[in-house]
């Protein structure tokens, strides 16, 4: 997400007003080659106190078209002059025990208004900690097909988010199939754009409708305490570990899903590996009946529908996760994607 401090139209302070009224517990704000120092820590507002953390999004600015957008979250440094190297980039946030997560993987160009393709391209980086799979504000240009349907979606945004896009599932699916876990996790990559068209003014995607839609929930062996370095410690090591599941929560809650795996001697989430000894039993629990697809290496293996809870047993090896799906608005539209649970073969 985005401030004036890049290509935003709000500031900080804006930014934890409108998490606030969206029952948001944090946000993690990531401006265009600028770490904004100084801003970290609890706000208030609304009666709620956000953990607000500061990122960035780095990308080459003297490359055109500029594509190989990386997000770089607790690095406590500037990064951006390393921007022409995207491996630099991650090595160096490795070393500073930061976390990088490529943005945007797919984003398509957008003709019709002049938007270039800046997906990203080196995929012989290594040592990322995920991707972004499901970007709120990209999905737009895969949408509009003329002016009138972005008039339409300036003023129905509600309308836009249908799924991640294809190539980025598979994109995804293929990096886990190489054996290297790979986390995703949702963006708004909000900028709550001031548009003008004549008379008419519109703010286009309010930083408040982003945080009611596309989110990235964490799973956190403790709750919030309040005191900000143990809570932005346990943020960053859940989301370095996987223990994390995109869900878009505009048309229903997904506080509350659970994927799980359960062994011989332990019961372990998303994000965690375990070995098939015996068989395991893959568990999901949903917010509220559903469409929920458990996947295998990339390909559908079981299908439940209208269901809350679904069970699994298996004694393959392999990646599992999990997508869910709700109608919304006459659409079947995508609701909540997991973070996949590994299964290893029993050593020995």
């Amino acid at each position: 997400m985005h401030t004036r401090y890049s290509d935003g139209s709000g500031l900080h302070r804006d930014i934890v007003e409108a998490a606030a009224r969206a029952g948001l517990d944090g946000v993690i704000v990531t401006d265009h080659n600028v770490w904004v120092q100084g801003l970290e820590g609890y706000r208030e507002a609304h009666g709620r106190r956000i953990l607000l953390l500061v990122g960035e999004e780095i990308h080459d600015r003297m490359r055109n078209p500029q594509k190989n957008h990386l997000l770089v979250i607790g690095a406590n440094r500037e990064l951006a002059p390393l921007a022409d190297s995207p491996q630099k980039v991650i090595d160096v946030a490795r070393q500073a025990g930061a976390l990088t997560f490529i943005a945007h993987p797919v984003d398509p160009a957008l003709p019709l208004f002049g938007e270039e393709d800046i997906s990203w391209e080196d995929w012989k980086v290594y040592g990322f900690t995920g991707l972004e799979l499901w970007n709120g504000f990209s999905e737009l240009k895969n949408v509009i097909r003329s002016r009138l349907q972005a008039f339409f979606f300036a003023f129905f945004p509600q309308f836009v988010a249908h799924a991640p896009l294809p190539a980025a599932l598979r994109r995804w699916d293929a990096l886990l199939r190489g054996g290297a876990p790979v986390v995703a996790v949702g963006g708004s990559d909000a900028h709550a754009l001031n548009l003008r068209a004549g008379p008419l003014r519109r703010t286009v995607f309010p930083y408040e409708f982003h945080f009611r839609a596309i989110n990235t929930h964490l799973l956190l062996p403790e709750g919030l305490s309040g005191e900000f370095m143990a809570d932005r410690q346990q943020v960053l090591a859940a989301l370095r570990a996987g223990h994390c599941f995109i869900g878009y929560d505009l048309p229903a809650p997904t506080r509350g899903f659970r994927f799980t795996a359960q062994g011989r001697n332990r019961t372990v989430i998303m994000g965690d590996s375990l070995e098939v000894n015996g068989g395991v039993t893959l568990q999901i629990r949903l917010p509220r009946p559903a469409e929920c697809r458990l996947i295998k290496d990339g390909q559908v293996i079981k299908i439940w529908r209208r269901q809350e809870v679904c069970a699994w047993i298996t004694q393959e090896p392999g990646v599992y996760r999990v997508e869910c799906y709700l109608p919304y608005l006459g659409q079947q539209r995508g609701w909540i994607f997991s973070n996949p649970i590994y299964l290893k073969a029993a050593q020995g």
